[in-house]
């Protein structure tokens, strides 16, 4: 288990946080949605061992629920995209968020199956959302390493309140 602190990013992390994001995401930005997002003008959380960053997550508020735009570990297996998924959880609930929620795409199991270990469900399948977000960046590619076609998003959510919709 390697040591790491998290820390809230400030306003003087945003250039290595549009660099961090060009190297994971092949551009200065993220789209999800439909909807274009900069990593580097949001708030977020960065795992630091010494002054290596170790991974970044960014997210945003809206009203009562707070959205997950990227969450990158460059140490897999360490603890440390848990660990910056609590410190937002925390965030979240202390400023009365009831919902966390994210989209990621047909193609990364990986991560579906991280949020699902961390208690998201899945909520919805947004069929071939993907291909409207290539007309805003056409950096996404077609097929992914694992020859998996990429093309859908799906939305996973997990509740921080006590007012879950199932429990009605």
């Amino acid at each position: 288990m390697t040591n790491f602190a998290i820390r809230p990013t400030a306003s003087d992390d945003a250039d290595w946080i549009e660099k961090f994001t060009i190297e994971h995401s092949r551009a200065s930005f993220v789209v999800a949605h439909s909807e274009i997002y900069y990593p580097h003008e949001l708030h977020g959380f960065v795992a630091e061992s010494g002054s290596d960053c170790l991974g970044l997550i960014t997210f945003r508020f809206d009203g009562q629920e707070c959205e997950i735009i990227t969450l990158d570990s460059v140490l897999e297996n360490h603890g440390v995209g848990t660990a910056l998924l609590e410190a937002v959880a925390a965030e979240a609930r202390a400023l009365g968020c009831q919902r966390l929620w994210l989209i990621t795409t047909n193609d990364n199991l990986h991560a579906l199956g991280f949020y699902q270990k961390r208690g998201f469900e899945l909520v919805e399948i947004h069929r071939n959302a993907i291909e409207r977000s290539r007309d805003i960046k056409p950096q996404i590619p077609l097929v992914v390493d694992n020859d998996s076609p990429l093309r859908d998003e799906i939305e996973l959510e997990v509740y921080l309140g006590d007012d879950h919709p199932s429990k009605h």
